[in-house]
Formats: structure tokens, sequence, C-alpha cells
């Protein structure tokens, strides 16, 4: 048997709460991307040919979980450490196709726990799922006590509060020559700037609910991209974007009239906008090359239906 899984991508706007005094930690909102993708075919295979990382790594928690193997064939991907969660959709490409070949009944959250995703962020599983945009509810601190990045969090996944189908604007994805944290960088991160203040957990929470979640239903850019902006400076967002100096900060300036971020940890900006895509991507490229960054840009739109398969031979 044979199985094709394309997967979509995602914005992580921001987290939520990174303070805890409620008795939850994390949640965050985000949004899923038709482009870029991830796109494998997978066979069941007692003798698979070498699998490269990291699909490897995936795979071989599977078959150490059910102690059968697959053989995977890597027909598109992207950059790692680049604030497009990669790493969760290969996780669970991988992970779909293996349920899938072998008729497993395992869920979403068993899936990613398999595959050791989601222990900080839902945006990633849930987009991978559902597309569209997604509000994830967090973790009680009776399953996680620390502040840590889903990379080193043995959390369970959180759940999905809110999905929404996204307005069909432009999505200008802007991808400078960049990593952003990962690994100890990452955890260092979290140790050196949580708790976030309860005022600033409580001031981000207000403008999702209030400005953000209904300018999406109402497809009011406007707002939506008022709110986006008062993200930015807000809470541990504020801290990521600020692990570059003043480059993303300048970057975000040059342009006006949509909605402009950074996705998670970057250094990956975006745009969201109902005009001038084009020209909103080529102002970001200016202003990155303004500072002697080099950039891989495209336009895309929200996905909102998820991940894609394909029986290929059954």
């Amino acid at each position: 048997m044979r199985i094709r899984i394309k997967t979509p991508s995602r914005l992580h706007i921001t987290l939520i709460d990174l303070n805890g005094e409620i008795g939850r930690l994390d949640g965050g909102i985000g949004l899923a991307l038709e482009k870029p993708n991830i796109e494998i075919t997978a066979s069941d295979s007692d003798n698979p040919e070498r699998i490269p990382e990291p699909f490897n790594k995936y795979a071989e928690r599977l078959k150490k979980a059910f102690g059968k193997e697959i053989s995977l064939e890597i027909l598109s991907t992207y950059r790692n450490h680049v604030g497009l969660g990669s790493g969760t959709q290969s996780a669970l490409a991988v992970a779909e196709a293996f349920k899938k070949l072998y008729g497993l009944d395992l869920s979403l959250y068993e899936l990613a726990s398999l595959v050791g995703r989601g222990g900080t962020s839902g945006i990633g599983i849930h987009a991978f799922k559902y597309g569209g945009f997604i509000l994830d509810g967090g973790h009680s601190k009776k399953v996680k006590k620390d502040f840590l990045p889903s990379s080193a969090s043995k959390a369970p996944p959180p759940p999905l509060l809110a999905r929404y189908d996204f307005p069909d604007w432009d999505v200008v994805v802007v991808i400078p020559e960049l990593t952003g944290s990962y690994g100890a960088g990452e955890v260092n991160l979290f140790q050196k700037y949580c708790p976030i203040s309860i005022n600033e957990v409580r001031m981000l929470s207000h403008i999702i609910l209030m400005k953000v979640l209904p300018s999406i239903v109402e497809k009011d850019l406007d707002s939506f991209a008022e709110g986006i902006s008062r993200i930015q400076r807000i809470g541990f967002k504020r801290v990521e974007i600020e692990q570059y100096g003043n480059l993303i900060w300048d970057v975000m300036g040059s342009v006006s009239g949509c909605a402009v971020g950074m996705s998670s940890t970057g250094p990956t900006v975006y745009a969201i906008t109902d005009s001038n895509a084009n020209s909103v991507k080529r102002d970001l490229i200016s202003a990155f090359r303004e500072k002697n960054v080099e950039c891989e840009s495209l336009v895309t739109k929200a996905n909102n239906s998820g991940f894609e398969e394909e029986w290929l031979e059954r």
C-alpha cells in the first residue's frame, strides 16, 4: 500500500499565558497556510530505505511503539527553525501515513503524543487536522508546571477551544536567511523571561477575545490588523521579536495598511492584506535587504481544510 500526505504550514501568532496565575499555561492563536507544504508518499515496508532527517526520528518513534516500519519519499519540505512549524507538520505527516497504512485507531492527540508534538503550542497539530484560524487552550498546571517550548515539553497536546474559517485575504510570507531560536537557546528564552506579567497576559487575552476573533468572524481586516499590531508589543511576543534587536521591528514598520507580525520565535515575518500583496512583499524584502539580510518570499492564502491524503496503491 502507498499513500500521499500533504500538510499545511502555520503562522504562530502568539502564546497567551506564560504567567500561570490562573492555573493554566501556554494557550495560543495561529493560522494554517496553503503554502509552504510538507508532502510525502509512504508505503508499508519490512526493509525501508534510509529516511532523511527529521522524518527518520518520527518513523523510529512509531517503530518503537508498534514494531512496524514504513518507507518514505519526501516530495516537498521547507526550512526548519524559521517560525512556520515544519517540525510538527513533518511529524504528523509521518504519523498520519503510518496510522492509515496499518489501520490504527488513533486520535490526533494520540498521534501528536507519539511523535512528541504539542507540548506547548497546539496550533501546529490543529492546523494539520482542521486548518483555519485556531485558538488552543494551553495546559493545566496539573500536567505542565514549567515554562518550556514544545521541543522540551512532554505535556500532552492542548485542547482546541475555537476554530474559524479565515477570510480570503492574501498572506505574504517573508523568510529571512536567519535561524530562529531552537533547542537550548529556545529553552533559555523561556527560562529567562517567564513568568510574563499577569497584566500583560490579561491585556493580550482582551485583545484576542474582543478584537482579533470578532474581526475574523466579521471579515474586518482593519480591526484584525490593529489587533495583530498590538499583539507584537505585548508579553512573550515582544520578547521573541527583541531577540533580533531592531531588525524585525524595522522590517515590520516598513509596511502599513495590513496585519503585520512575526511568526513564533521568528524570523519569518508575515503580512495579511486584501490588496497589493506583491507590493507589500517587495517592501518587506527591501527592508530586510537594507539590513543586508537576504530572504525567500511567497504570497499564499489560509488553509481552511487541513491536510490532504490520497491513496496511490491499496
